[in-house]
C-alpha cells in the first residue's frame, strides 16, 4: 500500500545516492508460509551467502542497511516468548511461534543469529544495523494489533540495546506498511517505504504484482529514483527503487544481463536527477544460481563505483541519509 499522510518537504541532494538494504531474517520470512525448501536454502544463506556478500561490500567500500530481525539477535532461546502479543491473522490459525525450536545456536541454526549479527557488525566497512521486527509479523495486516506491534518493537530495541546497537531504520515485513507512530515511539528515524509504482497498493492483487514486477524486468524497465519522504508521525520514508531478483523457480529462467541491465538505469537515473536508487533484497535471494547471483550484483556495484569515482554518486546507508536531512 501506498504511505499516507506523508508532509511534502523540499529535499535535494548535491549528487546521486546508491543506498543498499538488506531483509536479513533466515527461516522467519516463510515459516508462517509452509515453504519447507527454504529451510536449505537458509542453511546455505548463514555458511556462505553472509560472508561473500561482506566480502563484496568490502571490496567496493559499501555501508549497507542490515535490516535483522530481533529473534537473530539471539544465541538462546526458550521459544516461549510470552513478551510478545500474539497476532491474529486470518490466514494462520497456528501460534505464531509454533515454528520455533528453541535451544542454542549452532553453525546450522536457521531460527538463532547473534554470531551472525557479530559478523556483520565486524566487517572492516561499516554496515549499518536496523529492524525488520522481531518475529516477521506483518504490520499491514489488520490482524496485527497495536500491542503486538508495541511489544514486537520493544523487544527489538531492548535486545539491540543490551548488544550496544542503535536501531535508527525499519524495513516492514513483506513491505506492509503499518503502526509508524509505534516506530517513532521507540526512536526510528526511517523506514523503507513500497517502491513508488502504481501497481503497489492493496487495489491489485499479490498475483497481480508479482507478474507485473516480473514483467518490469522484462523489458529491463528502468526503476524509480526516489527522494525522502517525512511522514506526520516524523519519520523519513526513503522509498525502495528496485529488489535485485532472485534465480529462484521459473526466475532462473530470465537472464541475469536484464536485472543488471535494469538497475544499471537506475543508478545513472539517479546520478543523473540527484535522486537516491534504492536497491534491496533477502540474502537468501543470492543462494539459488549463486555464481550467477554474486556476479550480477557484482557488475552493479562496479557500476555504482564508477559513478562515485566521477564525483556523481555517493554510497549511504539508511541512516545516514537521515543524518544528512535532519
Amino acid at each position: 500500500v501506498f504511505d499516507c499522510c506523508q508532509i511534502k518537504m523540499s529535499v535535494s541532494f548535491e549528487k546521486g545516492i546508491f543506498t543498499l538494504s538488506l531483509d536479513f531474517e533466515l527461516i522467519w520470512g516463510t515459516a508462517d508460509l509452509g515453504l519447507e525448501n527454504f529451510k536449505s536454502l537458509c542453511k546455505i544463506e548463514r555458511e556462505v551467502v553472509i560472508d561473500r556478500l561482506l566480502k563484496l561490500f568490502e571490496k567496493y567500500e559499501l555501508s549497507a542497511t542490515w535490516a535483522i530481525l530481533g529473534h537473530l539477535f539471539l544465541d538462546k532461546c526458550e521459544a516461549t516468548h510470552t513478551e510478545i502479543t500474539r497476532p491474529n491473522y486470518s490466514w494462520t490459525k497456528e501460534d505464531w511461534f509454533a515454528h520455533d525450536p528453541g535451544g542454542v545456536e549452532t553453525a546450522q541454526s536457521i531460527h538463532l543469529g547473534k554470531s551472525l549479527v557479530e559478523k556483520i557488525r565486524q566487517c572492516s566497512v561499516l554496515q549499518e544495523i536496523g529492524s525488520h521486527s522481531f518475529s516477521h509479523i506483518v504490520f499491514g495486516d489488520e490482524g496485527c494489533s497495536r500491542e503486538t506491534a508495541e511489544s514486537e518493537i520493544a523487544e527489538c530495541v531492548r535486545i539491540a540495546d543490551e548488544q550496544g546497537i542503535k536501531l535508527k531504520s525499519f524495513v516492514f515485513p513483506r513491505n506492509e506498511v503499518g503502526y509508524l507512530d509505534v516506530l517513532k515511539k521507540f526512536d526510528f528515524a526511517c523506514y523503507r517505504g513500497v517502491e513508488p509504482n502504481w501497481y503497489e497498493n492493496r487495489q491489485v492483487s499479490e498475483s497481480v504484482r508479482r507478474g507485473l514486477r516480473l514483467f518490469d524486468i522484462l523489458r529491463a524497465a528502468s526503476p524509480p529514483t526516489v527522494l525522502p519522504k517525512k511522514t506526520k508521525e516524523g519519520l523519513w520514508n526513503i522509498p525502495g527503487s528496485a529488489m535485485f531478483f532472485p534465480m529462484h523457480g521459473f526466475r532462473r529462467h530470465i537472464p541475469m544481463s536484464w536485472r543488471v541491465k535494469r538497475c544499471l538505469k537506475g543508478l545513472k537515473s539517479a546520478a543523473n536527477e540527484k535522486k537516491i536508487f534504492h536497491l534491496w533484497f533477502h540474502p537468501t535471494n543470492m543462494v539459488d544460481e549463486m555464481e550467477k547471483m554474486f556476479a550480477g550484483l557484482e557488475e552493479i556495484l562496479q557500476y555504482a563505483s564508477n559513478l562515485r569515482g566521477q564525483g556523481k554518486l555517493d554510497f549511504l546507508t539508511m541512516g545516514q541519509i537521515c543524518e544528512s536531512l535532519d
